[in-house]
């Protein structure tokens, strides 16, 4: 009777041990469903407000544009040669900054992205010296200089750049307050006119 009972009760065990590995797993199952749904239920408002703030500077740029159009430089709308066809000198921006030393707004920095063209018959003396840049008010034909040699790139050697590659330069120039628009002369470099100054 005690062997028919001792076996009972380790069926019984065994059952029971079965059916907690069984609650056990079940519970990890639905742990790891509801990780995965709070993990979507998280990641949807994060998607809701990037598109909110993708329109909403839709909104706040379509204005600026606008504005811009008299002001602005456009890619590619001020490009010349230089020294022949070695290379080019494209404007990227003529902004109207404000003078750190003095507070006057009387400076015009003006960004160039001077490109060389030819693969061969470059030499060592085709230098642009962008701190001798100029510019000419086109109304009056007052001339205006660089505000000093350590407010500019200095000279771009075409020699080292590679074929279709590019250097990045500036130059500050003292243009009184009030010109809109200016004619930029770059040494070595067709002129460029009527370029407008933004703000």
């Amino acid at each position: 009777m005690s062997t028919f009972l001792s076996g009972v009760a380790v069926l019984l065990s065994t059952l029971a041990l079965g059916c907690s590995g069984y609650v056990a797993y079940e519970v990890f199952t639905l742990r790891e469903t509801l990780n995965a749904t709070n993990t979507v239920s998280s990641s949807i408002p994060t998607q809701v407000p990037s598109s909110t703030a993708t329109t909403s500077p839709q909104a706040t740029v379509s204005p600026s544009p606008a504005s811009a159009t008299t002001s602005a430089i456009s890619p590619g709308q001020f490009v010349q040669p230089a020294f022949g066809k070695k290379a080019e000198v494209e404007l990227l921006s003529a902004k109207r900054i404000k003078d750190p030393e003095t507070g006057n707004r009387d400076v015009v920095n003006v960004q160039m992205r001077i490109r060389r063209l030819a693969t061969d018959g470059v030499v060592g003396s085709d230098i642009i010296s962008v701190a001798s840049t100029t510019a000419r008010n086109p109304d009056t034909s007052v001339t205006y200089k660089g505000v000093a040699l350590n407010r500019s790139t200095g000279s771009v050697s075409l020699f080292p750049v590679r074929p279709q590659a590019s250097a990045d330069a500036y130059i500050w120039l003292r243009v009184p307050d009030g010109i809109n628009k200016l004619d930029i002369f770059v040494p070595d470099t067709a002129a460029f006119k009527n370029v407008p100054i933004s703000f």
